[in-house]
């Protein structure tokens, strides 16, 4: 006779308990999060959110929407065993792309998927997303926590955000606006965002043979905290702007792809990007990855953002308007011109 052992659902990898104790660590700073317009708590199957007092702001309002993650700076965090920042890079991902339309981003949705649930891991995930949404006004509505063994390497996550906004459709921002002899401003980033990860650990802990917690010459911090360093959330930014009532043209976020590939993105037939190098400082990390891995300079424009993480396309009249708008919130770098052409961008 066999005997056989009896199953449950933690034997298989997967702990319910784990799940609850998680949700009881970031109920209370989730909630902190709602604005009046949420009518939903955590533990519904879906979240609610009251439109009509934000609608009644807009003329024809048109919903913007969009998904991110932040790829493989997960790794950096597990490596650093500090995750209480990769839940600001997911915020701020979603949140820019979505500005570039001139959307007023207003709820966040995450998932959080890994191998073995840790709650506290999950807390410190979740309490960066709660910084960065009550810095924003965004409200986090509500998530998903995937407990997934045999599907990721032990210690590792994933990190998905779906964020929700609205503009009014005569302000949508394409850049079907944009012509020749537009200035084209940068707003600077503060190193990769979340964006070309997977060369940057190659460079340095393959090429170069460092760890985390070593430091170089070239940089200020250690390798892993610079690699870790936040994504920009440039909410405040575009929302001044536009609140002072001037026009943006078109907005390009500086993400993977770089320069090259994202500027292309919002220009309009017939127009191309001519952008002027050292007209913006460049940033330490960017100089040593393309030291230690001799990149090509025309590899690392496409890999990274090289210290511009978010473009602006403006009259000339308003770059000095524009600056004047941002100057406590962050320098403001002209870093070029629109001129005729198909699409492409070039860096001289």
């Amino acid at each position: 006779m066999v005997t056989m052992t009896k199953l449950d659902y933690k034997s298989a990898g997967v702990d319910i308990d784990a799940g609850n104790e998680a949700v009881d660590l970031i109920k209370d700073g989730v909630r902190s999060t709602f604005t009046k317009n949420v009518l939903t708590g955590l533990g519904s199957f879906g979240s609610l959110y009251d439109l009509r007092p934000i609608l009644e702001e807009y003329k024809h309002p048109v919903m913007v929407q969009s998904v991110d993650g932040v790829g493989t700076k997960t790794i950096i965090a597990r490596k650093l065993n500090k995750f209480d920042t990769i839940g600001v890079d997911l915020l701020s991902a979603c949140a820019n792309d979505i500005l570039v339309m001139g959307a007023k981003p207003l709820t966040f949705l995450d998932y959080i998927a890994n191998d073995k649930l840790r709650p506290k891991v999950v807390q410190e995930i979740v309490s960066g997303m709660i910084r960065a949404c009550k810095d924003t006004g965004v409200s986090l509505v509500g998530g998903e926590t995937a407990e997934m063994p045999d599907t990721y390497l032990p210690g590792e996550h994933d990190l998905v955000g779906i964020i929700t906004g609205v503009v009014d459709k005569e302000n949508i921002i394409t850049g079907e606006r944009i012509k020749i002899g537009d200035t084209l401003i940068g707003i600077p980033s503060n190193g990769l965002h979340t964006n070309g990860y997977s060369l940057a650990r190659k460079i340095f802990f393959e090429v170069g043979g460092y760890g985390v917690e070593d430091k170089i010459p070239d940089l200020q911090k250690s390798v892993g905290m610079t690699l870790l360093e936040p994504h920009i959330n440039y909410t405040n930014h575009v929302l001044s702007v536009l609140k002072n009532g001037i026009m943006l043209n078109g907005i390009a976020h500086i993400t993977g792809g770089g320069l090259i590939e994202n500027i292309p993105r919002v220009l309009p037939d017939g127009c191309s990007a001519s952008i002027q190098r050292g007209s913006w400082p460049s940033l330490d990390v960017f100089v040593a990855m393309q030291s230690i891995g001799n990149i090509e300079e025309g590899e690392m424009y496409r890999s990274f953002n090289m210290g511009i993480g978010m473009v602006f396309v403006v009259n000339n009249e308003d770059v000095s308007i524009i600056s004047d708008i941002l100057k406590d919130l962050s320098p403001v770098y002209e870093i070029g011109k629109v001129v005729a052409g198909d699409g492409r961008v070039t860096i001289s």
